[in-house]
């Protein structure tokens, strides 16, 4: 793939940003270098190679789901500035 003036322009368009001449030049000589790693990567021996979709092993760290008691609601009203009801009692979000 070759890099010119006018896909650095077609991608200031899509990016919605405007450059000068100066940063189209050295936007167009950098993703040139940039296409060129990519030229590297493909000449790469990939045979025996299993795809993967990430580099290191994945796990699941959360903790296993397990039902437990929760604290009493009297316990839990404690902190509450307002409560009413049994519930706490708050500032109205949405006027209506």
């Amino acid at each position: 793939m070759t890099i010119d003036r006018s896909l650095v322009l077609y991608l200031e368009t899509l990016a919605r940003i405007r450059l000068s001449e100066e940063e189209r030049a050295r936007c167009e000589g950098e993703l040139q270098s940039i296409i060129g790693y990519f030229d590297q990567l493909s000449a790469l021996d990939t045979n025996g190679v299993a795809p993967m979709s990430h580099v290191l092993p994945l796990r699941n760290v959360m903790r296993e789901d397990a039902v437990s008691s929760s604290l009493p609601t009297e316990k839990l009203l404690q902190n509450a500035p307002r409560e009413k009801d049994g519930c706490f009692l708050v500032q109205r979000a949405v006027e209506g």
